[in-house]
Parts: C-alpha cells; sequence; structure tokens
C-alpha cells in the first residue's frame, strides 16, 4: 500500500477501498503519509466525493485511531449536542446544565474558535478560574456530581482527526461533506455518548450556505451515528443573522447566564429549549419539561455547580473590553438585515476569534447588538456596540459590517426565518 496510488483512486473518481482507507488513516496518524499526500487526497475527496460506505470507514478508521472513552458506570443515559459553528452561538453553555437538571448526563466536549465562528471552549475560558483541560477520571467525577461537563477532547480521542482537521483548515477543503461528517462524528462516537444531537447550521454565516447542502451533511451525520449504534437526531437551524444580541466571549457568557436565570433572547431561548427536548427524547428521558428547569432555577444550580467544578469562580465579574465604539443605525425604518457573516467577522477581527489555532483571543472583545432583524430603529440610534481592548482594530472590524446592515422604509413588512428549518433523523 502506498499513498500515491490511494491519491489516484480518489484523483480519478474511483471508491477507496476498505483496506486503502484503513491503510491510509493509519499511516498518515504514524507520520508515514506526508502532510502533502493528505492535502491532496483532501481536495481529490472534496472535488470528486465519497459513498456512504467510504464515509462510513473513513470514519471508523478516525475513531480506531485512538481510544473510546465508557460512560456505562454513570447511573443516567448520557446525551449530547454538536454544532456545527455560527455566530453568536452560545447555546452550548445554557443547554448542558439545562438537560442535566431534566435527568440526563451531558458529556459535553468542545472546541474552540477558528475564523469567524466562536469556539464554546474559549467562551468559558473567560470565566476566572475555569479549566477546559480535564483527565478522563476528572471528567467522569464532574459528571456523576453535576450530571454535565464541557470540556476539550483529550489527546487520545480520535488523533487522526485533529492532525487532518488542521490540515484542512489550510488548504481549502474544509467544506467537504464527508469530511466535515466523519471529523464531528469521529469524535462525538469515539466519546461514548448514548444519544446525539446535531445542530446544523445554515446560512450565510454558517459553513453550509444552503438547505441542499446542510441536508446531505446532516443525513450523512445521522447515519454515521445510528449505524454506530448512538440514536441520532439533527436539527437543521438558521443562521442567516446572528442569535441573541452578542457575538463575543465574555459577552455570550452574560447572555447564557441570563436565559439560565429564566430571562434572554427569545431566539436563544427557543433553540436552547428545541435541542434540550431533542436531546432527552433521544436519550428516553421523558419526565421535567425543560422550561420548568429553567424558571425554577434547577438549571442555574447545576450551571453553577458544573463551572465550580471546573475550578471556575461562578462569582466573579466577566471580563469587560477597556474600549467600546457605538455604530449608530445608518436610517430610521424597520432593520431587515442584519448578515450573520459580516457580524462574525467583525468580532473576530475585534479579537474575539484567531486566525490560527495557536492564536490567544481577547475575553472582552465582541459585538453586543441592540436590535434584531424586524425591529423598527431610528437614524442615529446605537445599533451595534464593539468592545475590544485594542481600539486600533477598529477600523479593520468595522469594514467588516460593510453590506451587512439593511435598514428598510418604515412600514416594510418583515418576516423572520424560523429558527428550526427542518429535522432529520
Amino acid at each position: 500500500m502506498d499513498a500515491i496510488s490511494v491519491i489516484r483512486t480518489k484523483r480519478d473518481s474511483g471508491e477507496l477501498s476498505d483496506a486503502q482507507i484503513d491503510w491510509v488513516i493509519d499511516a498518515y496518524t504514524r507520520g508515514e503519509v506526508a502532510d502533502e499526500q493528505m492535502s491532496a487526497l483532501a481536495m481529490a475527496i472534496l472535488l470528486n466525493g465519497m459513498k456512504p460506505h467510504e464515509i462510513s470507514r473513513w470514519t471508523d478508521a478516525m475513531i480506531r485511531s485512538g481510544v473510546r472513552m465508557d460512560f456505562s458506570s454513570l447511573p443516567l443515559p448520557t446525551s449530547d449536542k454538536h454544532s456545527t459553528g455560527g455566530v453568536g452561538d452560545k447555546i452550548t453553555l445554557p443547554l448542558a446544565p439545562l438537560v442535566a437538571a431534566c435527568g440526563a448526563a451531558v458529556p459535553q466536549l468542545s472546541g474552540r474558535g477558528l475564523g469567524h465562528t466562536g469556539g464554546t471552549l474559549d467562551k468559558l475560558e473567560s470565566i476566572p478560574g475555569w479549566r477546559a483541560l480535564l483527565s478522563n477520571e476528572e471528567m467522569l467525577d464532574v459528571l456523576r456530581s453535576t450530571g454535565a461537563v464541557i470540556c476539550a477532547a483529550g489527546d487520545g480521542l480520535a488523533p487522526a482527526d485533529k492532525k487532518l482537521y488542521a490540515l484542512r483548515d489550510v488548504t481549502g477543503t474544509v467544506e467537504a461533506i464527508p469530511l466535515i461528517a466523519s471529523s464531528i462524528m469521529s469524535k462525538k462516537i469515539a466519546e461514548g455518548t448514548g444519544a446525539l444531537v446535531l445542530d446544523v447550521k445554515v446560512g450565510s454565516g454558517a459553513f453550509m450556505k444552503n438547505l441542499d447542502n446542510a441536508r446531505e451533511l446532516a443525513r450523512t451525520m445521522v447515519g454515521l451515528g445510528t449505524n454506530a449504534g448512538v440514536n441520532t437526531v439533527a436539527l437543521l437551524t438558521d443562521m442567516s443573522t446572528p442569535l441573541g444580541l452578542t457575538a463575543g466571549n465574555a459577552l455570550e457568557v452574560r447572555e447564557s447566564i441570563e436565559v439560565l436565570a429564566g430571562g434572554g433572547p427569545a431566539d436563544v431561548v427557543e433553540l436552547t429549549l428545541a435541542l434540550a427536548r431533542e436531546m432527552l427524547a433521544a436519550a428516553g428521558v421523558h419526565g421535567k419539561d425543560p422550561a420548568d428547569a429553567l424558571r425554577d432555577g434547577s438549571a442555574m444550580d447545576h450551571w453553577r455547580r458544573m463551572i465550580a467544578a471546573q475550578g471556575g469562580d461562578v462569582d466573579a465579574p466577566l471580563p469587560v473590553a477597556r474600549e467600546q465604539h457605538v455604530i449608530p443605525a445608518p436610517a430610521s425604518g424597520v432593520l431587515t438585515g442584519l448578515d450573520a457573516y459580516a457580524v462574525g467577522v467583525c468580532a473576530w477581527r475585534l479579537g474575539a476569534g484567531r486566525a490560527r489555532k495557536e492564536d490567544p483571543v481577547q475575553a472582552g472583545a465582541g459585538v453586543e447588538m441592540h436590535a434584531k432583524p424586524g425591529d423598527t430603529v431610528v437614524a442615529g440610534q446605537p445599533l451595534l456596540t464593539l468592545h475590544t481592548d485594542t481600539p486600533e482594530r477598529y477600523d479593520y472590524a468595522i469594514e467588516a459590517l460593510t453590506g451587512g446592515i439593511e435598514v428598510s422604509p418604515a412600514g416594510t413588512a418583515f418576516t423572520p426565518n424560523p429558527i428550526v428549518l427542518d429535522r432529520i433523523a
């Protein structure tokens, strides 16, 4: 077996055999296959696709490159959620303690932001003292004591994916559906959860820009999970405009706490409840309604215990950026456009995100929105507040908003997209 023959097979639109897939994943993980060779293969996969059985075998080979976690010792069924990434997507933060408050254990392995999409770990690390890196034993201890844990995946979990993910990011192959699906599902299956709900984002601020591609990705991932014995369902959700009223690390933590306290923006609450109900149903847990857990404070109690168990000071003030700059509404009328991608890039340029995995992020940086599409605005009123520690970033950040804000004449009818666009099981 050699890398060139594997590359040629896929370059010429052939199907990779099980033996070829097993060999190339193992050899790449061990360093026998060079980055430039795997880059060529990834591009061939992007251009020519993979059959379902190829994607399944590819995913399984990545799982077998590392360890599999086992939560069978837990007294509760496990259920997890994965989002394909969006702007203002802080849903994991209120969702994990909410589902735990309703009777399921939530082992949430999360990632960091790259580009315009925010990372859950970056958001939580704005809480003083909070730790993302836990050993498997610590992760189990937090799950047993609090019912939910949000942490980084260990080095032993699908190491092939860790290498391949970094390579895809710098070779223009991130959008390949077989590689997106196998990347997500190899980690989630290896994680050992019994049930999984996928939040597949659709729109300008998502990797999937249209419903057809999003449905293809969702069906592929649901099939991979189901075939691996994980009860898997996907919701396709709107990402044409940011979720909630904030995009940025500490800003989104603050908004998540508002949701757990029984308030928060309506769209964040709606999606959090929809995903919570799916997670509980997939895990076979039927009892407490998640909306009640937000009202009675039990979700907040689980949040406080979960954060404290990972070293976080739940009562410490969250970081605040040193500088703020207000963007006024350009005209009076109805806000009919607030583009998710534009806001995401703006927050990224302010310091909330990173261009490379090793870059630091600013805890307080980001964008605060004072209106949502459909709201009436008056020329000159604050529309956005930009937060950063480095005001020299403002011009570059404001440039990202060009064309991303649309105000239509007063009386213009506006119907927002539904939050949940489709469900695939």
